[in-house]
């Protein structure tokens, strides 16, 4: 299997399956001397993790993170930090009876028509589990965009058509609630919609949002790896993703150029935008402004409500899909969200490094001194 492999100078590997031993990732391009520690990775993960209430499936992980490489004394060395994340609660027998038929919705009948053989205790590689590698190697990505004062906010924006309007945000209801969402009011009017979904043995899709702050104006490759494109591509990447929009995003195609267009305007310091319908980027170049980018999340598709299906030999059946599955992904992709826009940015930003020659001279010929860096 190719393409489980991301980034061009800061990449991450990730590893492993659902019903395996374990799973993991492997981020390579890390620079030496980053604070480092696994309650770092563990914060982030903990986010992710399974069995944490009502919305979320009943599978009982505790997804503790090992580091086996690539720290030392509390600090990144520079080489390939590996990290380890055991499995410990899988029932595989809940799965016998899908091993030959194909559940709507998931990657069962692509996975045999590209291989001819299949992990199918709870999807292998496609399974959402797949993602605390991401969440794991996003958790470094992190720590090292936090050393340039740069910060990520990603919640739930909406849950079906429960939505918080975006001028009644509380940022510090975020994590207080299970649903992740930046208001009481609006979370405690999505639990009750999910509860109906639930009752009617279904599920629900939503709309996670993020904002990044810091970002200087300039990140990114301005035609095949724009910023946006860069997001986008990590971002859709996440099995459950169908959508990505930045700013305005399909509101823009509706609009006019008087109003979409961002004025530019000088604050006494520093150019500035004095609206940000471009999401803070132009060209695909950041704008300095805020990063405002949202995923639409497609509903759980393992449901109990009975669905029809085929088994491999062309039967045609009716199927209720038992076990532990999220009546709602949306929650515990938050964090899946911010940690692939911090690989994004994190890699963004190295390459940007050598984007001009003074960046380059300065760090092998400093101002301060005459010798030659060794």
């Amino acid at each position: 299997m190719a393409g489980s492999t991301y980034g061009t100078l800061f990449t991450v590997t990730t590893w492993g399956e659902s019903h395996g031993p374990a799973l993991g990732a492997v981020v390579d391009g890390c620079p030496s001397g980053l604070s480092l520690c696994e309650n770092d990775i563990q914060k982030y993960l903990d986010r992710r993790r399974p069995g944490q209430g009502k919305f979320t499936t009943a599978r009982r992980e505790k997804d503790t993170a090992e580091i086996l490489s690539g720290v030392f004394e509390g600090r990144t060395t520079g080489t390939p930090i590996s990290i380890i994340i055991r499995n410990n609660d899988q029932i595989s027998r809940d799965y016998d009876t899908l091993k030959n038929c194909f559940r709507p919705g998931h990657a069962d009948f692509t996975f045999d028509q590209k291989y001819g053989f299949r992990d199918y205790r709870g999807g292998g590689r496609s399974s959402g589990r797949e993602t605390i590698g991401r969440v794991a190697a996003g958790a470094v990505a992190c720590r090292l965009l936090e050393s340039v004062g740069i910060r990520i906010t990603a919640y739930t924006k909406s849950i079906g058509p429960i939505s918080v309007p975006d001028g009644e945000y509380d940022f510090t209801q975020i994590s207080e609630n299970p649903l992740y969402m930046p208001s009481r009011s609006f979370s405690e009017e999505a639990s009750a919609y999910l509860e109906s979904c639930i009752k009617n043995q279904d599920s629900s899709g939503g709309i996670i949002e993020c904002q990044i702050e810091g970002i200087p104006a300039g990140i990114g490759e301005p035609v095949f790896h724009k910023l946006d494109a860069a997001l986008a591509q990590a971002v859709m990447s996440i099995g459950a993703v169908k959508g990505v929009e930045i700013g305005d995003g399909f509101r823009s195609a509706l609009a006019k150029g008087s109003d979409n267009n961002d004025a530019f305007t000088f604050d006494g310091s520093r150019i500035r935008k004095r609206t940000n319908h471009s999401g803070g980027t132009l060209g695909g170049l950041s704008d300095g402004s805020t990063l405002i980018f949202r995923a639409a999340v497609k509903p759980t598709p393992s449901i109990a409500r009975p669905q029809h299906t085929v088994t491999s030999d062309g039967k045609e059946i009716e199927l209720s899909i038992h076990g532990r599955h999220d009546p709602v992904i949306v929650p515990r992709a938050v964090v899946v969200v911010e940690a692939m826009a911090a690989l994004a940015l994190a890699d963004l930003l190295m390459i940007n490094m050598s984007s001009r020659l003074e960046n380059f001279t300065a760090f092998y010929y400093p101002k301060d001194s005459k010798e030659r860096r060794s």
